[in-house]
């Protein structure tokens, strides 16, 4: 199925494949949940020249089993099939995705590749966050940035995929994201968004339990929830930055006015941080409960 907002980068690497320049090495930068696999694998078909979802000469490398990372022994392998001739005669492609979680060691070993590529290759690294790869590997690749849609088109194209539903609901829960959304029931969606924004006008008025609110939290959807915070503040962090309050006093004490709420812009930032070192420790050992509990106590302050 088409993506319309990505049609712009489809024809750039459409032209450079015919011209045959296709660079050895593509870093797609994508704003969460806009695209940027799709357009790696749409990447990879063409270089291919099929339509299949299945290729021999089609690699790709993911987090495996419970891991949240790319370990050195999948991109050791990675090396090794694509220095081989292809199966069909043409060229090879190697999709990492995410590749922003290439731990140290993974990273260490894709730079070899990237500094002597086999011929007739094509490395293609999907991220979120490319400031969490090393220097010498974002040098190394040329760079597509994917933006986020602008939301009737992805409400459109979430409509022609999906069929009917309160798709505007849904991006106002997990954000700009319609690839991530197309991958939800939206009805849940809808209900665990609602609970979670209720929650926290309730933690902010101090009419919440924070130990109890953060054991409901921890049992069931914590990603989803941890969005629907995070969106939650940046909302009130993008609306207080819209006040000419905050244009002219941000050197002051700033605060964000909301019906019998007052939270600090600087509070909010804070909140903000931690709400995001808890979504990338997700998959250490870490007390989840007593995480959420410590950030519901600063949101009640």
């Amino acid at each position: 199925m088409s993506v319309p907002w990505l049609e712009k980068e489809m024809a750039s690497l459409r032209a450079a494949h015919a011209a045959q320049r296709m660079p050895h090495a593509l870093l797609i930068h994508e704003a969460p949940g806009s695209g940027g696999e799709w357009l790696a694998n749409w990447t990879a078909r063409l270089v291919l020249g099929t339509d299949k979802e299945q290729h021999p000469d089609w690699l790709r490398i993911h987090p495996v089993d419970d891991s949240k990372q790319i370990r050195i022994e999948q991109i050791r392998e990675l090396g090794e099939e694509l220095s081989l001739t292809s199966h069909q005669g043409g060229y090879k492609v190697g999709v990492i995705t995410p590749a922003d979680v290439l731990n140290r060691f993974a990273a260490n070993a894709l730079l070899k590749t990237l500094e002597e590529p086999p011929p007739r290759t094509v490395l293609i690294l999907v991220v979120t966050q490319p400031s969490r790869l090393p220097a010498t590997i974002l040098s190394r690749c040329q760079r597509i940035r994917i933006a986020a849609p602008e939301r009737a088109q992805a409400v459109a194209w979430l409509e022609a995929a999906r069929g009917k539903g309160d798709w505007n609901a849904v991006l106002d829960i997990v954000g700009e994201a319609p690839m991530l959304a197309a991958e939800a029931d939206p009805e849940a969606v809808v209900q665990i968004g609602t609970e979670v924004r209720r929650g926290l006008e309730d933690a902010v008025a101090g009419r919440s339990d924070p130990v109890a609110t953060a054991e409901r939290w921890s049992r069931a959807e914590l990603p989803l929830r941890l969005r629907c915070f995070e969106n939650w503040l940046t909302e009130r962090i993008r609306d207080q930055g819209q006040s000419p309050a905050f244009l002219t006093e941000v050197g002051a004490v700033t605060y964000l006015q909301r019906p019998q709420t007052v939270l600090n812009i600087r509070g909010l930032f804070e909140l903000l941080d931690g709400v995001r070192d808890l979504k990338s420790a997700l998959d250490t050992p870490i007390n989840r409960g007593l995480a959420l509990e410590t950030l519901f106590r600063r949101l009640e302050r």
